[in-house]
């Protein structure tokens, strides 16, 4: 095969690769009524007038399914991290006992439940979305090659087909992700 197609597949497969990252990243922040450290993942202390990940001035741990505890290394900065819960908006009441805080995750209500499911559809869709930009963009490329004649016509129909298949490997994963955390969301 060209190496230039080569190229726009490996490009192609790339961004699909991305697009399926990242809805996994968005996927651990949308809270299915178990406690899991990752959703406080990406939430910001103020650490000596800089801000910093939580998880790298404390220990974030989930003793049990309800509950996740915070552990600082330093016990001035437990303010900081309740005020930090508090202004990311997350739902939580941060509750600390002078060593450790502690959150606790209240049940899903049913019609909760159900917002959380549209989230993680809209999130799937703006991930099948980023993967078909990236058919497209490889796409509209073989094309160019084509008109500039750099490549024959079925060298790109081969190139297309195969593009097709990563495409389809890579929505079937986003529909399987989206399927488990709907399943994780509505299991009580």
């Amino acid at each position: 095969m060209n190496e230039e197609i080569q190229m726009i597949l490996d490009d192609a497969r790339t961004r699909m690769e991305q697009a399926l990252e990242h809805l996994e990243k968005e996927l651990a922040h949308i809270r299915a009524g178990k406690a899991n450290p990752r959703m406080l993942d990406g939430l910001m202390v103020d650490y000596y007038g800089s801000k910093t990940p939580l998880n790298q001035v404390s220990n974030v741990s989930t003793p049990d399914a309800r509950t996740i505890a915070i552990q600082p290394w330093e016990k001035k900065l437990i303010p900081e991290i309740e005020k930090a819960i508090i202004n990311a908006n997350l739902g939580f009441n941060p509750d600390n006992n002078g060593d450790i805080i502690r959150i606790n995750v209240p049940p899903l209500t049913e019609e909760r439940r159900k917002a959380l499911v549209k989230d993680t559809h809209r999130e799937g869709e703006n991930a099948k979305v980023s993967i078909r930009t990236a058919r497209k963009d490889a796409n509209d490329y073989l094309k160019k090659l084509l008109k500039e004649k750099e490549i024959s016509e079925d060298m790109e129909k081969n190139a297309v087909d195969e593009i097709q298949i990563i495409t389809d490997a890579y929505i079937k994963d986003v529909d399987t992700g989206i399927e488990n955390k709907e399943q994780e969301i509505m299991t009580v």
